[in-house]
């Protein structure tokens, strides 16, 4: 991890630690891993890893012009390049892990995923969150999404 990143995640975990977290699911990818283990072992908790929450697979290899392909998934959904995971698929990966720690009966779960899978989340929740709400993410970024009686989400950014 960076310098630069060690100290975001030192921030972030200053941040966390005024919240009752109960549980923490994340990405297994490294760098979430590593955003969220600072918080994780002041509050005593352990990360449990959940692959649905892993970050979208543009494509196999390399392309050009790949922010044309995450900006075209929030206009339509089922678009992917070959070998490539559509927003569609993404989406239901990480809405299924974010529903399924909502419904567990831990208070406040922090859920670490990526920005495109979690993008995708909160413009399925507010289609007014696209390609925009994308580009305005920072590393770390911080959303509470929470569901109603209905089974409704909403969200709203808390951090940064």
């Amino acid at each position: 991890m960076s310098t630069r990143g060690s100290v975001e995640a030192e921030v972030l975990a200053a941040f966390l630690a005024t919240h009752e977290i109960g549980r923490i699911i994340s990405s297994p990818y490294l760098r979430a891993r590593q955003t969220i283990e600072v918080f994780a072992r002041s509050a005593g908790l352990s990360v449990e890893l959940d692959d649905r929450l892993a970050e979208r697979r543009l494509s196999p290899r390399p392309i050009e012009g790949w922010r044309e392909v995450v900006r075209r998934s929030f206009v339509d959904p089922s678009f992917s390049v070959p070998g490539g995971e559509s927003g569609a698929e993404t989406l239901a990966r990480g809405l299924a892990a974010i529903r399924a720690a909502l419904a567990a009966p831990e208070p406040l779960p922090v859920i670490v995923s990526h920005g495109q899978l979690l993008s995708l989340v909160l413009h399925s929740i507010d289609p007014g969150f696209g390609y925009a709400g994308w580009e305005s993410l920072s590393n770390p970024d911080v959303h509470l999404i929470e569901s109603g009686a209905n089974g409704m989400l909403a969200f709203r950014r808390l951090w940064r």
